[in-house]
């Protein structure tokens, strides 16, 4: 079965194809978000932003914001308490976000502890106060992304996506995991199916999805509209934009024919967006993903001082020595930690 990546429309916002870039804490970043735009991802969605850190003028939440030269802006909100997601989602809005999107499935102890991110789904009454709340804040469109539920014993997505669409919701997202499952062990693609069964705008199926064949199975079995590449576009942005260009009949359009220049220019722009001190920091995870997935062999000697030089100049002549001459288009291997 192939699946034709057509155009979605989100309330008014058309989006050019069904594969998305999933938000990703201290990943998605503006860099990172476009180069997987501009690699034809139908949809990139920024890092979740602490509503109440924003509405405090936080600079990190601020940064995390930024649109840049994105045609489509998705900027994704967390937080426990109505007042600051209806607040934070005004000021989204203003600096020009097309789309609001709630937070409601991130599993990290850090944020559940806080009651946010997927805690919200252990009462649905609460939750509804901050859905209520950021859809009366704003005029775009707001969209949800949620699990399955808390645990097994409370598999509660497709009441949470139902009551949220009845509150305004425009178009819902469920990684098929429970919250208490976090990553571990495959995510469920046929349970999303009870959400599509129970609400009419767009739906959106996460999880474990990392090539076109994924896509086209959990499409399928989850009865979703669209699809949205997380953990797999670890050391290849470019990932989402690849995919909808195979469902296309367009075999790897979108990845870069020059490894080593694509991964430079994903250095550089990071140092532009942060600074460079900060920059070489945030940059290092990302740097060792490109290593990961696509050589073999370097040097134990050569990753360490990759991975842990504060001059810029040195990281780029290494990362030049690394990958020239390398391709990802004869396949990228897989990752312990991605799906």
């Amino acid at each position: 079965m192939t699946t034709a990546p057509l155009p979605l429309k989100i309330g008014p916002v058309e989006i050019r194809n069904r594969v998305f870039l999933a938000p990703m804490s201290g990943v998605s970043d503006l860099p990172f978000r476009r180069r997987a735009w501009e690699a034809g991802a139908g949809l990139v969605v920024s890092e979740m932003v602490a509503s109440a850190e924003l509405c405090n003028h936080h600079s990190e939440s601020r940064k995390r914001m930024e649109r840049g030269d994105l045609q489509t802006h998705v900027v994704q909100l967390a937080g426990r308490e109505a007042h600051w997601m209806g607040e934070a989602a005004k000021i989204a809005e203003g600096e020009g976000a097309d789309i609001v999107d709630i937070n409601m499935g991130c599993p990290a102890k850090k944020v559940t502890g806080g009651y946010s991110g997927s805690a919200l789904m252990r009462d649905l009454d609460y939750a509804l106060t901050l859905i209520e709340a950021t859809v009366q804040a704003v005029k775009v469109p707001v969209t949800l992304k949620m699990r399955l539920g808390w645990d097994h014993n409370s598999i509660n997505a497709p009441e949470l996506a139902q009551r949220a669409v009845d509150a305004g919701v425009q178009m819902i997202t469920v990684h098929g995991r429970t919250r208490c499952q976090f990553y571990t062990g495959h995510a469920d693609w046929d349970a999303i199916r009870a959400v599509r069964e129970a609400i009419s705008v767009p739906l959106v199926a996460n999880g474990d999805v990392g090539s076109t064949a994924d896509v086209q199975e959990i499409m399928h079995r989850s009865g979703a509209d669209a699809v949205m590449i997380g953990r797999a576009a670890y050391g290849q942005p470019w990932l989402a934009g690849q995919v909808a260009s195979e469902l296309n009949g367009l075999p790897h359009g979108a990845a870069p024919l020059n490894l080593s220049d694509y991964i430079l220019a994903h250095y550089h722009a990071m140092l532009e967006h942060y600074g460079e001190k900060t920059g070489i920091r945030h940059a290092r995870k990302h740097l060792g993903w490109y290593m990961e997935r696509h050589t073999e062999g370097v040097p134990d000697t050569v990753k360490k001082a990759l991975m842990t030089s504060g001059n810029a100049q040195k990281v780029s002549d290494i990362l030049t020595d690394i990958f020239t001459g390398l391709s990802p288009v004869a396949g990228a291997k897989s990752l312990k930690d991605a799906a």
